[in-house]
């Protein structure tokens, strides 16, 4: 029987802030995409104390991709340069087309800093098709109660993005994609479909087994395409996320939080932040230097 596990990366240890562990998942040496999606950050289960930082994300612009923030646990307060001022709790989607370019920061709000919490989520960029690279930007919350949410067998799935299983999310996006948040009690299992050329199934909580393999926390399962495939849920249960979609219509390149099918187009907004002209985050006056490399 073939392997249903095309390709497996694991995540690797990194600092989105001082103090803030991430594991990076997307772009790996092994895969640069899945689908359209190129970046992917997993962050927690992390306990910040009262008093503690959580996440301090000063201003910092991106161009040519879309960034998806879901959570688990805790929250984060995001604004940009269109103006936005959005709190995203457990289960919402935000998403943010930067398109020609846009700054935005992501914080913890003093309330949750003062009491102590939990942080858990993932997040992830996706890049734009060719034509839309330059499309202006948007920023877009979306709640809990407009997403999908379905049961298969006892485990739960809410679509975050794209279409899946004859559902659609009302999520703005640009090419086919899905993105799914699965939560699986243990022992029980869920077939991911074959509808999307590409697919992964990534682990942010306990085990998995596809195959005869068993996938722990960090692990991203790319999965064979043509057909159906089957995972089971270890002892403790799992929480997923299912990710994909149409491959993308040529390369990109990345340099720091810029993504462009043009290498020029990079150079272009690594002057515009340093010169000072993109738009400034309304209500958060810090920002992020441009890195020497």
């Amino acid at each position: 029987m073939a392997d249903p596990i095309e390709l497996l990366i694991q995540g690797r240890a990194h600092e989105l802030a001082p103090g803030f562990p991430v594991r990076r998942v997307l772009p790996s040496v092994k895969r640069r995409t899945v689908g359209p999606f190129i970046f992917l950050d997993h962050f927690g289960p992390l306990v910040v104390l009262p008093g503690g930082d959580g996440m301090e994300v000063r201003p910092h612009p991106h161009i040519g991709l879309a960034t998806v923030t879901y959570l688990f646990e805790g929250g984060i307060f995001h604004r940009d340069s269109l103006g936005s001022a959005q709190a995203i709790r457990p289960g919402d989607v935000n998403w943010m087309t930067a398109g020609s370019g846009i700054a935005h920061s992501e914080r913890t709000e003093p309330e949750m800093r003062q009491s102590g919490f939990r942080m858990h989520g993932v997040q992830t960029w996706v890049a734009l098709p060719t034509t839309q690279e330059e499309t202006a930007p948007t920023f877009e919350h979306v709640p809990v109660s407009r997403l999908p949410t379905w049961r298969e067998g006892k485990a739960a799935l809410r679509l975050i993005v794209g279409s899946y299983a004859g559902r659609t999310a009302p999520t703005t996006h640009f090419s086919p994609i899905f993105y799914v948040a699965v939560e699986v009690p243990a022992a029980a299992g869920i077939a991911v479909t074959a509808e999307h050329a590409e697919r992964g199934v990534y682990v942010a909580a306990g085990t998995v087994t596809i195959g005869d393999r068993q996938l722990a926390v960090g692990d991203l399962a790319l999965l064979a395409a043509g057909s159906a495939i089957d995972l089971v849920a270890g002892a403790n249960g799992a929480k997923l996320m299912l990710l994909g979609g149409a491959p993308l219509d040529g390369p990109r390149h990345i340099w720091w939080n810029f993504v462009s099918s043009s290498k020029e187009r990079i150079e272009r907004a690594k002057a515009d932040w340093k010169e000072g002209r993109f738009a400034k985050v309304p209500g958060d006056p810090e920002f992020i230097p441009l890195p020497d490399r």
